[in-house]
């Protein structure tokens, strides 16, 4: 494709939603977990939560670096479940779940590794590297034909900094072509490791080593193993147990929408509400995004928030004899 700024804009605000589209499936499984089980599975499934928010934190800074104002809250931009990676290729429907291997598996098709032949793709990727290589290029077809100036124009102050952040990963300020590079490589390779590898680039939260990418961190769940250094992708993980138990879960109804429910009935009121808290994290993390970067801090406390919340209705009956409540993200509409 013949690349314009706008259209770069473009594709940066579909990053936005990209990377925005895993959250709340991942944040379903997690906190589907019982307490007190699945300890592994939980902590893995929420430290790449976590990264999911550093990835669009890192589009945001690459879409304000050419200019563009990164917008969470319009209507539509969380999806209707079950749901498709916006731009991708692939047919697989993405659930609002509890944890089971089906889950994994789709969790799996999200992060997968790029093949060695895979091309950049802008319009009907197979990989998220593949769309964000088809975005490094068309930063590179645009700088060279405008020079760096013209398409980085975007205001230093709407930069999320490294200080804003806690967590694996790095934020990386945008200012220009190199950095964009490395912005759209931390999200690749946290992603789906690093050159065959299955770790990342990055060392874990303690600092005491690397982590699996995201793709193999599900994978040791299936497989029940970890991934210790040594393994590749090819033999697959050698390392320690690690006990998993579908059973130790709230049986929630997938895909849950407060529609479901009477107007008044308890809970709709209480599907509603999460609904609305979820909309006020949005609305945190689009006021980071757009000039008042201490909201970031003010995003992840909601989110933490919003877990109690999860839970009181993943332990409530749904009134089908055999389902738990599930989950519905989605924002009331203003007015």
């Amino acid at each position: 494709m013949s690349w314009t700024i706008a259209s770069l804009r473009q594709h940066l605000q579909a990053a936005l939603a990209v990377e925005h589209a895993t959250i709340p499936p991942y944040f379903t499984a997690w906190i589907s977990i019982k307490d007190n089980t699945n300890i592994a599975a939980a902590e893995i499934i929420r430290s790449v939560m976590l990264e999911e928010m550093l990835h669009l934190t890192l589009a945001a800074n690459l879409l304000n670096a050419v200019g563009g104002t990164p917008s969470l809250t319009h209507q539509g931009f969380v999806p209707r479940y079950p749901h498709r990676l916006p731009f991708s290729g692939d047919r697989f429907d993405i659930d609002i779940e509890r944890f089971s291997k089906r889950a994994l598996r789709t969790f799996l098709a999200i992060e997968r590794p790029e093949g060695p032949r895979a091309k950049p793709e802008a319009k009907k990727f197979h990989t998220i590297a593949q769309f964000y290589a088809a975005v490094r290029d068309g930063i590179d077809e645009l700088c060279e034909r405008h020079g760096e100036r013209k398409v980085f124009t975007g205001k230093a102050a709407r930069q999320i900094r490294p200080d804003a952040y806690y967590g694996a990963g790095t934020i990386v300020v945008v200012a220009g072509r190199d950095s964009a590079h490395r912005a759209i490589a931390e999200v690749c390779e946290q992603g789906e490791g690093v050159h065959d590898s299955v770790f990342d680039a990055d060392h874990n939260v303690t600092g005491s080593g690397k982590e699996p990418a995201h793709y193999y961190r599900f994978q040791q769940l299936l497989k029940g193993r970890e991934y210790r250094k040594g393994d590749t992708p090819k033999a697959g993980p050698t390392g320690a147990r690690i006990e998993v138990d579908f059973r130790a879960v709230h049986p929630i109804t997938p895909n849950a929408r407060a529609t479901d429910y009477p107007k008044g009935s308890p809970i709709r009121g209480a599907l509603e509400a999460f609904g609305h808290g979820y909309g006020q994290l949005l609305a945190s993390l689009e006021g980071a995004y757009n000039g008042a970067p201490d909201r970031l801090t003010e995003a992840i406390a909601r989110m933490f928030a919003l877990r109690d919340q999860a839970r009181a209705l993943m332990q409530t009956p749904s009134g089908d004899g055999r389902n738990t409540v599930g989950l519905d993200f989605t924002p009331p509409r203003a007015g």
